[in-house]
């Protein structure tokens, strides 16, 4: 049995009390809002699979019913032996804009994704006047004003406009940083850090699930680890965990999962690693090792775990191209160092050495044509979007490096692009650990409107999909029921949100039906915004939001809070 088991009483149990205890008399049936019939269940525990129904009543799951129990509905879905399961958890979600655009969170719908975790790093609050000034200006195609100022603030404001998908986030490290130190060099001071924990804290008790940080970014790359730790305990006093873009993903990775180890090993909560991965072909034999580590960590008492996306590319920013201290300040100071002919050299001599110093992601693909642009902000450079730099390169007749910080200057944005790092062996190799679930490190996109205007990962459109259909399905890496765990009960679980991710009894009404024989991706790298196939039905808080395939437009979503949340009223089955 899964340690999460203890969240909710399994199905066989509930099946067994319906059809002994709560049966209704044969003269009468009950009526509930929404019944779905007919399916094979898989609850979210990893245990076998059931054929029962599942009954809603509100936002809840009301009972679980052996097939054939008479009751009635005013909605009745036939799942017709497909799959149902729990909505599927997205542990890693940039969709905190995206929402703002599109509400219906189409591409991770057609998904089954029912809850979309944010902040990796960053956090949309807490935020001073200079944070909202400097984030109204570099947004890109998505344009919004900032009404909020905490990161509760945010949520409550997301939910209030209305949102076809749950929504939760951590606290940013990065943005906490922001918050107090500006975005330079420099190491917080004893008053600076107690500020920086009480914000944190202050987080926590918004609803956040813990602390969130993003290390080869700057400024959060000249954070130390004693920095963290702190961030990381403040989190940990009302139950928060502590989740890691970690200081390298490529030479020092072994170095750097040390440390996140010792940020769990010093909070006592469960600590995770945003999408591993051993990134640069000459670090490909370091995953078994990351692997080890983590087992190793785990059997020492450290509750620490991983997530992934189902691809063998990345995607960020082009600004990684460039050593970190140019990036110190903030965008305009780097931006101003670029246009300074010394600096430019000194920047371009470094960006052609590899360095054990910093992450420079466009050495590490190994060749320039496995670096593809996928989002410019200025109108005049979206024509280069689905180009490699290989190829612009050749087009500007100016060097690569040359070529980087032109387009740089000319966006005066990071500018979206994918690296391809990683080698297929290992994205199955970490799929295939227990403690691995899924986040698809994008935005949850819609193939039309203001999406249009820049491309995108395929992973927006296919994470999920593409794990189900092909490493669970056709390479047979795991059963289903497994699969199913992965996407929602370990989620669920790791960052203590009650009564999500399973189907019992008072967890909330999160459902999707999917057909496990068909379910598949058909989003790629040249022609990312394709819909996946093979889920005809999701219900948000027992609301349908996709029935048969098609969107039908509701927006039932939901904050969902972390374990230090002041508005929670104990109950039973809540768990510190």
């Amino acid at each position: 049995m899964h340690a999460h088991a203890r969240y909710f009483v399994p199905i066989a149990l509930l099946v067994g009390i319906a059809g002994c205890a709560t049966r209704p008399p044969a003269e009468s049936a009950a009526r509930h809002d929404l019944i779905v019939r007919n399916g094979i269940v898989y609850d979210g525990s990893g245990g076998p699979a059931q054929r029962v129904d599942i009954a809603i009543d509100g936002d809840r799951i009301s009972a679980v019913l052996p097939r054939g129990t008479r009751a009635e509905a005013r909605i009745e879905l036939d799942a017709r032996d497909r799959a149902v399961a729990p909505g599927f958890i997205n542990v890693l979600s940039w969709a905190n804009e995206s929402l703002i655009a599109d509400p219906r969170s189409l591409s991770d719908i057609h998904q089954g994704v029912t809850l979309e975790i944010f902040g990796e790093g960053w956090s949309m609050g807490p935020l001073n006047d200079a944070m909202k000034a400097d984030a109204l200006k570099q947004q890109g195609d998505i344009r919004y004003a900032i009404e909020w100022t905490t990161l509760g603030d945010y949520l409550d404001w997301l939910q209030g406009r209305g949102i076809s998908t749950n929504v939760a986030s951590f606290v940013g490290a990065t943005t906490v940083r922001i918050h107090e130190l500006g975005e330079d060099d420099v190491t917080p001071d004893a008053d600076a850090l107690a500020r920086m924990q009480d914000l944190v804290r202050d987080a926590m008790a918004d609803g956040a699930l813990g602390v969130g940080a993003s290390l080869i970014y700057p400024p959060a790359v000249f954070a130390k680890t004693d920095e963290l730790v702190a961030l990381a305990s403040a989190a940990a006093e009302s139950g928060g965990g502590y989740v890691a873009h970690m200081r390298s993903e490529a030479d020092r990775l072994p170095a750097a999962l040390d440390e996140t180890i010792a940020i769990g090993r010093a909070t006592g909560r469960h600590t995770e690693v945003y999408h591993l991965k051993a990134a640069g072909q000459r670090n490909w034999p370091k995953m078994a090792e990351a692997i080890a580590r983590i087992d190793a960590a785990r059997a020492g008492g450290v509750d620490i775990g991983a997530n992934m996306y189902a691809y063998t590319a990345g995607a960020t920013g082009l600004t990684v191209a460039l050593p970190p201290w140019v990036q110190a300040g903030g965008h305009d100071a780097m931006i101003a160092r670029l246009k300074d002919p010394a600096t430019r050299r000194r920047v371009i001599a470094e960006m052609k050495q590899p360095s054990d110093a910093w992450e420079n992601l466009r050495l590490l693909a190994g060749d320039d044509a496995r670096v593809l642009f996928i989002g410019f902000r200025n109108k005049a450079l979206k024509p280069l979007t689905g180009k490699t730099l290989a190829k612009v390169t050749r087009q500007r007749g100016t060097s690569p490096e040359d070529t980087i910080i032109d387009l740089i200057i000319e966006d005066d944005s990071r500018i979206d692009v994918a690296y391809f790092l990683m080698s297929e062996d290992n994205v199955e190799l970490g799929l295939s650990q227990a403690w691995t679930s899924l986040g698809s490190d994008a935005e949850s996109s819609a193939p039309e409107g203001v999406f249009l205007g820049s491309s995108t990962h395929p992973r927006a459109y296919g994470n999920v999909a593409r794990f189900l259909g092909h490493y669970v399905r056709e390479r047979r890496l795991m059963p289903l029921d497994e699969a199913v765990y992965r996407l929602t009960g370990l989620p669920a679980s790791n960052w203590k949100l009650r009564e999500r991710g399973c189907l019992a009894v008072g967890c909330h009404a999160d459902v999707v039906i999917f057909d496990p024989d068909t379910i598949a991706d058909h989003s790629t790298y040249e022609t990312p915004m394709r819909f996946a196939t093979g889920v005809s039905d999701v219900i948000v808080n027992g609301v349908p939001v996709l029935r048969d395939g098609e969107h039908t437009g509701a927006r039932p979503g939901q904050v969902v809070r972390g374990p230090g949340w002041r508005g929670w009223r104990p109950t039973p089955s809540s768990d510190q």
